[in-house]
């Protein structure tokens, strides 16, 4: 059968609280993301692995309170004083680490935040006492702010993640492909994007429905091909 021609259009996640999925894995994230009230200090350290919906969380807490979202490295850009006159989320922390600019921007950032009695949310894979920032203070305040993780995902969110990563790309997968795929897959996040990834390619190359049979001949040369 000759090859479609496809296009590698990108997807469109949905950021919406009600688009995150809730199970045992992330219970208590999200418990805190819908309450930053509680968070000692007003502010909240959010880690997990790579796709594991931190990215997510921080867009549903910044549409509820406000916040503006920045990426670490940005922040040496930023004017801020004016950007501690409300919430805040900075994604990515320790990708500052040795970043002198950017860490002394988000040490002011954090001052400023806490004296006006704002909400600082903070994000990075791996815990902070990890991060290695070499601003010692900055470091300090880090490791002093709640710190909450999103845990490896269970069978629930895993069929989640894979749902809502094939409506992001407005596929629907026949019924017996999700649970197929979650028997065949690393227990992570990353993979289930790869997987997503490889089986919209294969479907608009090839024209077809996206079904087992059509998972399964993808892995399965994939496999040969490693």
């Amino acid at each position: 059968m000759a090859e479609q021609l496809s296009f590698d259009l990108p997807a469109k996640p949905v950021l919406g609280r009600d688009d995150f999925f809730v199970s045992p894995a992330n219970a208590l994230a999200v418990a805190m993301i819908d309450s930053p009230q509680t968070w000692p200090g007003g502010k909240l350290v959010l880690t997990g692995p790579g796709g594991a919906g931190k990215t997510h969380l921080t867009h549903v807490w910044a549409a509820q309170t406000g916040a503006q979202i920045l990426a670490a490295v940005d922040l040496s850009r930023q004017e801020i004083p004016l950007l501690a006159q409300g919430p805040v989320a900075v994604e990515d922390v320790p990708d500052i680490a040795s970043d002198a600019p950017a860490q002394n921007a988000l040490f002011h950032l954090h001052n400023l935040l806490m004296a006006q009695g704002q909400r600082l949310l903070m994000t990075g894979r791996l815990a902070p006492n990890l991060w290695n920032l070499s601003l010692p203070d900055l470091q300090s305040r880090v490791q002093g702010a709640a710190h909450i993780t999103l845990d490896a995902p269970d069978d629930k969110l895993l069929a989640a993640v894979l749902a809502k990563l094939f409506a992001d790309r407005q596929i629907t997968p026949k019924p017996d492909v999700i649970p197929y795929l979650l028997h065949r897959m690393d227990r992570s996040f990353l993979d289930a994007t790869r997987i997503v990834e490889r089986l919209d390619r294969a479907a608009l190359a090839q024209g077809r429905t996206l079904s087992r049979r059509l998972a399964s001949e993808s892995l399965e040369a994939d496999d040969t091909n490693d």
